[in-house]
């Protein structure tokens, strides 16, 4: 409860900044949790556009849905925080019942630290004597729980020596990979190196267990193949006694197939405990693109979401004014690649409200973004239609986590998108 309590009081002393993207006009910085008490409300024009906007029903309504999701398989939910780099977000996750938080690089852990997340997988490589020390330096605190990846025995060499020196032990995970995947051993004897490099500092390093990243298999057959690969390597480690840590972890689940991670890896067992960790991320604001076609696959083939008759939700949109309508049929939007993700497809506009009218209506079909510059956005729509200077459109995206980085304060709204809060990100 103490560590809880310092880490809402560490976001609460965090101020928005009158420069930041999507203030309103301030004449001095206001702590966060000042936010519910300004009064603002998006559609009254208070806040200034673009402005990147959580819906905060329907965060609520995603972290339910994947807790009882990840409960009913029985696993231990590590959701990726490079998705969202909010620590307030962070903490909303583990209060939904998450074991943990993955996380991508070491300023990334190290921020996720200093706002009181006490266990983190690091779903990626540690190299370099600079992201070492910062690890090493979170390690001086007992309670700190760290699990780092390696595929390599240069690597596991370098760890080794820099925490044979600091008289610490770090946790490895052995991360399995695929042939023109990304990072992981691909063969047997990459594997054999590394499992020999290992073995080599038994006094700094332990070798906690199995990792993989499944989203750079595109089938539903080679991922199920992939991830029985990785529960065979657990037991060929286990049966030659070659997990030395005292927390042994199997993880996977990193992308929009967390469900065939559920699916083959429940039951898994070693005979001592063992943490199964699924690490999706994008699942807390969803999005109307990828992960969208995702979560209809996993209605159709998974009995457990089937059961669950609900949906995740997009949480996540951005809304921006028309700045301009120089000729029939296209408008130009307030908006561009400094604030929407653009590598999975363009944002889609989902809603349009003209300032002093009742409410936001669905936008027409037909209305599109077909290109985007810096800070403008190209919008087809007919020749005839109903769209003005100064309209306010909300757009729906694809792939939260560029959208994200993007944003240094997302402002959260409530169904009337009152302003009832804002977070924070540390990109």
């Amino acid at each position: 409860m103490c560590q809880e309590n310092n880490l809402q009081k560490a976001l609460s002393e965090r101020v928005l900044s009158p420069t930041g993207k999507g203030l309103g006009d301030l004449s001095s910085q206001l702590p966060v949790s000042a936010t519910a008490q300004l009064g603002w409300n998006l559609l009254q024009e208070d806040v200034s556009l673009p402005v990147a906007v959580l819906s905060s029903s329907r965060v609520q309504h995603n972290l339910e849905w994947m807790k009882s999701f990840i409960s009913t398989y029985g696993l231990k939910l590590a959701p990726h925080g490079k998705t969202t780099m909010s620590p307030a977000l962070f903490h909303q996750q583990l209060a939904h019942g998450a074991w943990g938080i993955t996380l991508a690089t070491a300023p990334q852990v190290q921020a996720a630290y200093h706002f009181g997340v006490r266990r983190v997988i690091m779903a990626n490589q540690l190299v370099g004597r600079a992201n070492m020390a910062i690890i090493s330096r979170l390690l001086q605190n007992p309670e700190f729980d760290f699990f780092v990846i390696v595929d390599s025995a240069a690597n596991v060499e370098q760890l080794g020596q820099f925490f044979a020196q600091a008289g610490q032990r770090l946790n490895l995970l052995l991360e399995l990979g695929v042939e023109g995947g990304r990072t992981g051993v691909r063969d047997e004897q990459s594997r054999a190196a590394v499992l020999d490099a290992i073995a080599r500092y038994p006094e700094s390093l332990a070798l906690a267990g199995v990792e993989v990243y499944e989203g750079v298999l595109k089938d539903e057959p080679s991922i199920r193949n992939f991830l029985r690969r990785a529960v065979r390597e657990l037991m060929t480690l286990e049966a030659h006694g070659l997990l030395t840590a005292e927390q042994l972890i199997l993880t996977g689940a990193g992308s929009a197939w967390f469900d065939l991670v559920a699916e083959e890896w429940t039951g898994v067992a070693l005979g001592r405990p063992l943490d199964i960790i699924l690490r999706p991320g994008c699942y807390l604001t969803h999005d109307v693109g990828i992960y969208k076609a995702a979560e209809t696959r996993i209605h159709a083939s998974n009995p457990v979401a089937r059961s669950m008759q609900t949906s995740l939700l997009p949480a996540l949109q951005l809304w921006a004014y028309v700045l301009s309508i120089p000729e029939p049929g296209l408008a130009i939007l307030g908006l561009g690649k400094r604030d929407a993700a653009f590598d999975a497809g363009l944002p889609i506009p989902a809603m349009h409200f003209r300032p002093g009218t009742e409410a936001p209506v669905a936008a027409p079909a037909d209305w599109q973004l077909t290109a985007m510059m810096d800070q403008h956005a190209f919008m087809k729509v007919a020749p005839d239609a109903d769209v003005q200077v100064g309209d306010m459109l909300a757009l729906d995206i694809s792939h939260p986590c560029l959208t994200f980085d993007k944003w240094r304060q997302l402002l959260v709204v409530d169904h009337n998108y009152t302003v009832i809060n804002a977070v924070e990100t540390f990109f």
